[in-house]
């Protein structure tokens, strides 16, 4: 049985106390959706609620360390400490529509020498389920104590891609079709289940090949890019450069599905 460091039992306790709660209001959420209000104001406190629940629990173990949060922004810590990227509800849009498909998100960003900021422990909790997908630089990918391999699928043709989809008033619109005229003829299936964590935590798992998706924030992918890398995974932006969390952009899978993917991106990019 694989043992977790004192950090990851930290953070594993805050996605399990604030899960329960997420849980709890995910079932009320089904007969909001027939009230005249609408589940929208709902789903917004449960949220914040969420997200508060989880600073307090991770400031009560770290209360020198900065956040940088969805909802919250940016809380100053001690700069030569480690700060926690906090997405407390990834796939809010599931959530409010009663969909069972949403998660935690919690990733600490360590500095580096030179300015140099690099993301070290990564927990994507999907409450639901009960699955805790968990990395440590270094310690490799796992879901509870099963370790995490990216799939060894070498063809297009015979593999799943997940992706996110440009909405109103999120992303852009001609890229993403550009890609999808790319990318949709040479492989089995396309995905969009609206989670940015979850779909990078399942390309670690095996579950899907490969991943792409613009428009994303820090919080969305800094715990699931780890997962990733740790689970012998490549992940880059759409240039094939080395992704940082500040690029809105990225490219997942194995080594020979994320080189295939990577060129019919940027083959549709020119």
């Amino acid at each position: 049985m694989v043992s977790h460091s004192g950090l990851l039992t930290v953070m594993e306790r805050a996605v399990r106390k604030a899960g329960s709660k997420l849980r709890r209001d995910f079932g009320e959420v089904e007969q909001l959706q027939v009230s005249r209000k609408g589940p929208a104001d709902f789903v917004s406190m449960a949220d914040k609620k969420c997200e508060e629940t989880l600073v307090e629990e991770l400031q009560r173990a770290r209360p020198d360390w900065g956040f940088l949060l969805e909802e919250g922004g940016v809380i100053e810590g001690d700069p030569n400490k480690p700060r926690w990227i906090i997405d407390p509800l990834d796939g809010t849009t599931n959530f409010l529509h009663g969909i069972p498909h949403f998660a935690i998100s919690i990733a600490v960003e360590e500095p580096m020498y030179g300015g140099k900021k690099e993301i070290t422990t990564g927990l994507v909790y999907q409450p639901v389920t009960d699955e805790s997908y968990w990395a440590e630089k270094n310690r490799g990918a796992w879901r509870h104590d099963q370790r995490l391999r990216v799939s060894a699928r070498r063809d297009m043709a015979d593999c799943v891609i997940a992706t996110g989809i440009p909405f109103m008033g999120h992303g852009d619109f001609a890229q993403w079709t550009r890609i999808f005229g790319a990318v949709a003829p040479s492989v089995a299936g396309l995905r969009r289940f609206g989670a940015a964590s979850l779909d990078l935590a399942h390309v670690a798992s095996g579950r899907y090949d490969g991943y792409w998706e613009s428009g994303i924030q820090p919080w969305d992918i800094a715990a699931g890019i780890l997962l990733v890398r740790e689970a012998g995974g490549f992940v880059t932006d759409f240039r094939g450069g080395d992704q940082s969390i500040e690029r809105k952009e990225v490219i997942a899978g194995n080594d020979a599905i994320h080189s295939k993917l990577h060129k019919l991106v940027a083959g549709a990019l020119r």
